[in-house]
């Protein structure tokens, strides 16, 4: 199978884009200074006035097995290269951060859970970008010893995305692999196994 790989990068028109709008910003500063700034947004921003969900998978056992998280790897255009991230998709027009987290959580890994936290509206790169997501935690239930049965995903034309559970007290080191294979890590994924990882070595 061929390897995902960028062939060419041009201008975009602004009235080609199908997904983004450029935008050009003009603001007031706190010393009453008129100024500008450019940003990119989404066109496909909902009534609810959030654009994404993205879902931090809790895979929970009665076994007492540790607690593990699903992460999702593949090729992204704008860095040439595999990422690794978690679950994530744009919410549909009128559906709720809730209803899309299970929807996006079960079409891209197959997983079926039920949320159990919703954090508010967050932003991930407001220097260039009016993008602003909302990430839901999902309970999911798994049974049985060893490695976790993978369900079928749900992937539209063009996906090609590889599932991976890790249990949670791997996390961090597992990201550090990652990076030392030349994947790029997403970086609220990356700010989550730091805060595990702090948190397990300021115990």
């Amino acid at each position: 199978m061929p390897t995902p790989h960028l062939t060419s990068t041009t201008p975009l028109p602004p009235n080609t884009a199908k997904w983004i709008e450029f935008l050009h910003l003009t603001y007031t500063d706190s010393r009453g200074v008129p100024r500008t700034w450019e940003a990119c947004g989404r066109k496909t921003r909902g009534a609810s006035g959030i654009d994404a969900v993205a879902i931090f998978a809790l895979l929970k056992s009665s076994r007492g097995k540790e607690p593990s998280t699903i992460l999702v790897l593949q090729y992204r255009p704008p860095v040439d290269a595999i990422c690794v991230e978690l679950p994530a998709g744009l919410i549909d027009k009128d559906e709720s951060p809730e209803v899309a987290a299970l929807r996006e959580l079960m079409e891209e890994t197959g997983f079926e859970g039920k949320v159990v936290g919703c954090s508010p509206t967050v932003v991930s790169n407001p220097g260039m970008s009016t993008g602003n997501m909302r990430v839901v935690t999902v309970e999911v239930d798994v049974e049985g010893e060893g490695e976790v049965e993978m369900p079928k995903q749900i992937l539209e034309e063009g996906e090609d995305i590889e599932v991976v559970v890790v249990p949670l007290g791997e996390l961090y080191k597992r990201l550090v692999k990652y990076s030392e294979e030349g994947k790029k890590v997403d970086s609220r994924l990356w700010h989550t196994a730091m805060g595990l990882e702090l948190t397990r070595q300021l115990k």
